[in-house]
């Protein structure tokens, strides 16, 4: 309203200057003017004055709306003034209602947190009726005594917890609790000790109670749990039962198998440079039964293949058979084994002991045991001289262990080692005596001179075929380096016993004939590739290249020594001196032409004669033949043409050398 007024005033302001310029324009009297406007003011005010009177009724009602209007919004403001005191007074009662929402929702919260452990502390702390009564009433192998002793377990192991919270509630359950432990234990312990006295029954099979103790061996882990001493207890006095009970049964059982080993065993006489059938020897008892040499493996090797985990000898079930040692040895180690890892295992799982005290409690139930064992085997090798024997024993052992490792039992590996210190520096002694024996062999002494295989090579050639086969698996640098150093004896013997025949061609059979034995024993029972078998063949190809020179040279030397003395000159440029040579290849010609059917047959019967072996005397054959053929060719083409057409025809010899060829 306000701007509107002053929009008029401004615009009337504004009109009055424009009059104003208009008059002063127009150049009119100021004082008219002022008259004029003074008449018209008035005129106006009488015209305004008669305006409102006919307009007074309306003005009046007016004013009476404008008064009701005026009494209506002061209602209204009071009205309004109420509602708010109401809204306000709402809104207050709002805000309390929501802090007393979140109060009770706060306490919802704690009581629902609350809830789940103190019903589980509640749970855990009460006893029940049917815990007592399968406590106290109901037999320990029932199902339901093992389902409430672990009921019993948690619930002390809790108490135990809350007491050291220094909670209340503990006192409550404390003393009905304590005496619920002291009835387990002591059905718990009665009935193991049940278990344990069974062990002491003559022929009591060990496995039944210790199956029965494994089923429920959650027993001695709640004793052990809650009532040391009588853990302790009872530990000890299935210690004391097993190590009685193992060490009289294997003390009866190596007692009993000594009984079948064989009567007749090596002495310090039998070694491999003494000869067969010397006074007291072990060669000499040729009537024994089921025994091979000491120097031969036969089914000896066994042990280790097929009858390695074959079941144990029965010694009165087998009274009337004998066995080597190493199989009697392999029969009580592998129930030792047997015994043994079942054992460990028995007492890892249910005296709850690992690793270090695993052991010590596996030594304390059989470490009597393995003493006597160890003692044993040290009693044996003192009066041993069977090298296969022992060897097979060590190898027994590397196989056993391996065993053991497997089934994840270590505990035996000290007992193994105590055996191996035993029966290594034995058989290291054993086999440097046998060496001695073989460099000390005067061959001059020896009765048997013959030209086949000699009776020391087959032994040293069964032998070292036997040492280098079973050490296959478990290698041993100390037992090769023996086995060479026999080796390097052996070849000296040979050639020792060789010189004892005059004739080189006799020596080169001997040596050939007994290489070859060697070879093929070797060949036949080990790898190709051993330092043994490559020693031989290369001294058994240069026995025979030497050996083919000599049978050739007797029947075709002279050919042969015009060849050798022919290519020299040749070499050295001399074929003038050659040519002179004619006259003696002449003769060469003829003699050869007279006899080389005869000779190759003498060649032929000589050779078959020499070698047993007809495979090694038929390769020895082709390869003169071969020599021969050779030598023909070179003399030919040294031969002048005149004595060339005298020669035999190259292809008559080829025919004749076929009927000499063998299938062998």
């Amino acid at each position: 309203m306000t701007d509107v007024i002053n929009t008029k005033d401004t615009l009337d302001k504004n009109l009055e200057d424009y009059e104003i310029q208009e008059v002063l324009k127009n150049g009119t009297d100021l004082r008219e003017y002022a008259l004029q406007i003074d008449k018209g003011i008035k005129e106006a005010e009488k015209n305004s004055v008669a305006d409102y009177i006919r307009e007074s009724e309306n003005i009046a009602s007016l004013h009476n709306q404008i008064e009701e209007c005026d009494s209506i919004l002061a209602r209204m403001e009071s009205m309004l003034l109420v509602f708010q005191n109401d809204l306000g007074s709402i809104s207050n009662e709002i805000i309390s209602l929501q802090k007393r929402s979140v109060n009770m929702s706060v306490q919802l919260s704690n009581r629902q947190a609350l809830k789940g452990p103190l019903s589980s502390f509640i749970e855990d702390m009460a006893i029940s009726e049917t815990l007592i009564f399968g406590i106290n009433n109901v037999p320990v192998t029932d199902k339901e005594f093992m389902v409430q002793l672990a009921i019993l377990n948690q619930k002390l192991n809790f108490v135990k917890e809350q007491e050291f919270k220094e909670t209340k509630a503990c006192h409550d359950v404390k003393d009905v609790l304590e005496k619920l432990k002291i009835k387990a234990v002591s059905k718990i312990r009665t009935y193991i000790l049940e278990q344990i006295y069974k062990f002491r029954k003559p022929m009591a099979n060990y496995q039944i109670p210790q199956n029965a103790m494994l089923k429920y061996k959650f027993f001695f882990e709640f004793i052990l749990t809650n009532e040391r001493n009588v853990a302790q207890e009872i530990c000890n006095e299935y210690i004391d039962t097993l190590s009685k009970v193992y060490y009289s049964y294997f003390k009866s059982y190596a007692s009993r198998l000594d009984k079948l080993k064989y009567e007749e065993v090596p002495t310090k006489d039998d070694l491999m440079g003494i000869e067969d059938g010397s006074k007291g020897g072990f060669f000499q008892k040729s009537n024994l039964k089921n025994k091979s040499t000491i120097f031969t493996i036969g089914n000896r090797g066994d042990v280790l293949a097929q009858q390695l985990e074959a079941p144990i000898i029965v010694p009165h079930v087998q009274q009337k058979s004998k066995y080597s040692y190493e199989a009697l040895f392999r029969s009580l180690q592998y129930a030792l084994v047997d015994n043994s890892c079942r054992e460990y295992l028995f007492t890892t799982e249910f005296f709850h002991v690992k690793a270090g005290h695993a052991q010590e409690l596996f030594d304390r139930i059989l470490g009597k045991t393995l003493s006597l064992l160890v003692k044993n085997v040290e009693n044996y090798v003192l009066e041993c001289y069977d090298c296969l024997a022992l060897f097979l024993c060590i190898q027994l052992i590397n196989r056993y262990k391996w065993m053991c490792h497997k089934r994840a039992v270590a505990a035996l590996d000290s007992y193994w080692d105590s055996l191996l210190s035993a029966l290594w520096p034995r058989l290291e002694y054993v086999l440097k005596l046998n060496i001695q024996s073989v460099r000390e062999c005067n061959p001059a002494k020896l009765s048997n001179k013959e030209l086949g295989p000699h009776y020391i090579t087959r032994r040293y050639a069964e032998f070292s075929a036997a040492m280098l086969s079973l050490s296959e698996q478990f290698p041993s640098e100390e037992l090769s380096n023996l086995l060479l150093i026999l080796q390097d004896e052996v070849h000296c013997f040979l050639l020792k016993m060789a010189a004892e025949f005059p004739q080189r061609i006799h020596q080169l059979i001997f040596l050939i004939n007994n290489y070859d034995m060697v070879l093929s024993i070797l060949m036949e029972r080990t790898r190709d590739n051993t330092k043994e078998a490559e020693s031989f063949r290369e001294q058994l190809q240069a026995r025979s290249t030497e050996y083919v020179e000599e049978i050739l040279s007797p029947h075709f030397g002279g050919l042969m020594q015009f060849v050798k003395e022919g290519e020299q000159l040749l070499e050295s440029g001399k074929t003038n001196e050659l040519a002179n040579l004619e006259k003696k290849s002449m003769s060469l010609v003829a003699s050869f032409t007279a006899g080389w059917k005869q000779s190759l047959e003498e060649i032929h019967r000589e050779v078959l004669v020499s070698f047993p072996n007809l495979v090694t005397g038929s390769g020895l054959l082709q390869m003169a033949l071969t020599n021969f053929v050779q030598y023909y060719h070179k003399f030919a083409k040294l031969l002048t043409p005149n004595a060339r057409t005298q020669l035999v025809n190259i292809h008559v010899i080829m025919v004749e050398i076929k009927k000499y060829k063998t299938n062998y």
